[in-house]
């Protein structure tokens, strides 16, 4: 178990959190949530003690294990991948590197030996001849080939290096485990079997995610952090919210009621106060109009963007024609022999862990770069914005947000332009910001007030969920799911794909797999079919 007790953190006069209490117990999986900058990020920090609080402490059974992941992607760069991974046992770790270290010894002593003797009982008591091959079953879970074990962190490509590190926070069965984002830079299987590990997790788990259906899939409990305060709700994320609305649906209804009450005495009060006959039966109900309280009802710091992409003109049944489009890229053929047609009303989720590949495509359909082979033509009446998952040469100028936007607007009119900021969050003098000084967060906002201001008829988003939090991206699933026209995206949100697209796409090694459904409804296909290989596979072993 792990508590936090009358935590307190403050940074000048603002407090972050404010006496909180609240305790994390054996068996359950926590959902940490809350507005941007609410603290969740830095509540996992108190937790596993990389930041003391103000006042307050955080307690941990004696004698049990914390993991925390974190996103260092450079920290293991000179060690082999498996032993970046069993690092994730300390203990476990220097366990192994002394006992090493004694055997390798050319003037081995009597002491060595009583010292390795003792290593080796503690080194089978935490299961260490096992620990290389948990290690690779975990990478192999997460889709790190068995060819990448052996290399060194900074050999292997960076898509890797993230699923290296959640290896690392999950190895040797931790007792508590504080995971931040972990699905950030994940496919959608390596979520899949992430969401597996921890249903069958016996221990404690507290996350951060944005991510609402891996919330829902293996949150048992949400905390959720708003106004320094920390309120506890069982139930996973859907609950939470029908939870939460429930309540202030009951505040609102509880606090009516009471100032019907109020009105009554009041009027009762006036009109018998001066009366002798009913001045008792008046004092009585002063009184009862003194203990009234009314609940108070505090709006959520919780902010939504307003999102809605409105086309200038309808787009024609002919969309996007594309005809045997090849790529090389570094070397690799990421693209080969791609070929498909695109309708008015597509929703098209591009999905699979080939994410250069699905980049590359977008990049060349939004004219960015050239295909080696092929061609692609859109319709006549087709026109179009693009988000990019690397916006690092949009946002390298030290033009006002607004002076950038204005090139893309029609209305060539600040006010206008602003308008689409304020929807935006961007409110005041947030507009005059530098692009190049932007966050990550608002880098995404900005793209998007972008692809508002354009009126394209046709969106292409790659991974346009990165960097927000669950308002932003509450507001622009919504936003897409009413969109008229055509949408071609990638994202390794669950929920976004299943609401949105209509159709979906997936780079496999033996081609790209084109199936008009929606994305449950592709994976249960999908699965289906793997179990009818297996099955046919024994048969044939038989």
């Amino acid at each position: 178990m792990i508590s936090a007790n009358n935590v307190t953190l403050r940074f000048g006069k603002k407090a972050l959190f404010e006496d909180v209490n609240i305790k994390f117990t054996e068996g359950n999986c926590y959902g940490i949530i809350g507005a941007n900058g609410a603290g969740k990020s830095t509540f996992l920090k108190i937790l596993s003690g990389e930041l003391e609080p103000t006042k307050g402490f955080v307690a941990i059974t004696p004698g049990q294990r914390l993991s925390f992941l974190k996103q260092d992607h450079f920290r293991y760069n000179d060690n082999t991948v498996l032993d970046t991974v069993m690092r994730g046992n300390p203990r476990l770790f220097e366990v192994m590197e002394e006992k090493d270290a004694i055997y390798m010894k050319e003037d081995f002593t009597d002491e060595d030996g009583i010292r390795a003797a003792e290593l080796e009982t503690e080194f089978a008591n935490m299961n260490g001849w096992e620990a290389e091959s948990d290690a690779a079953t975990l990478l192999n879970g997460l889709g790190v080939d068995t060819e990448y074990h052996y290399l060194t962190v900074g050999e292997i490509p960076d898509a890797l290096k993230v699923k290296v590190l959640l290896a690392q926070a999950l190895f040797g069965n931790p007792d508590i485990l504080l995971l931040d984002e972990p699905t950030n830079h994940l496919d959608l299987d390596a979520i899949e079997w992430l969401e597996e590990f921890l249903i069958n997790f016996e221990n404690t788990v507290i996350v951060v995610s944005h991510d609402r259906y891996f919330l829902n899939k293996v949150c048992t409990q949400i905390a959720d952090i708003d106004y320094a305060k920390i309120q506890l709700y069982a139930g996973n994320y859907d609950f939470w919210y029908e939870s939460s609305q429930l309540m202030i649906r009951q505040m609102k209804e509880a606090n009516k009621k009471k100032e019907e009450k109020i009105k009554e005495l009041k009027e009762f009060i006036q009109r018998f106060s001066a009366n002798a006959s009913k001045s008792k039966q008046a004092t009585a109900r002063k009184k009862a109009l003194e203990k009234i309280e009314l609940d108070e009802i505090r709006p959520s710091s919780r902010k939504y963007p307003y999102i809605d992409f409105r086309p200038e003109r309808e787009i024609g049944n002919d969309a996007l024609e594309v005809k045997g489009l090849s790529k090389t890229v570094n070397g690799v053929k990421v693209l080969d022999n791609i070929t498909f047609t695109l309708n008015r009303t597509d929703k098209v989720a591009f999905v699979g862990s080939d994410e250069v590949a699905k980049t590359t495509l977008f990049r060349i359909l939004a004219g960015e770069i050239e295909p080696d082979e092929g061609s692609y033509k859109w319709g006549v009446t087709t026109s179009l914005s693009y988000f990019a998952k690397d916006n690092n040469d949009i946002f390298d100028t030290e033009l006002p947000i607004t002076d950038w936007l204005m090139q893309f607007s029609k209305v060539k009119d600040v006010t206008y332009v602003r308008q689409f900021l304020g929807r935006m969050l961007f409110s005041g003098d947030d507009g005059m910001k530098k692009m190049n000084v932007l966050s990550g967060g608002e880098r995404v906002r900005v793209q998007l007030s972008m692809m508002m201001i354009k009126e394209s008829n046709c969106l292409i988003f790659d991974e346009p969920t990165n960097h927000l939090d669950m308002e932003s991206i509450t507001a622009l699933n919504n936003a897409l799911i009413k969109f008229p026209g055509l949408i071609l995206f990638s994202c390794h949100d669950h929920q976004f794909v299943q609401t949105t697209a209509n159709r979906i796409m997936e780079f496999t090694p033996n081609g790209l797999i084109d199936k008009l459904t929606t994305y449950d409804e592709y994976l249960a296909a999908d699965e289906e079919a793997r179990k009818r290989t297996v099955y046919t596979s024994v048969e044939e072993d038989n």
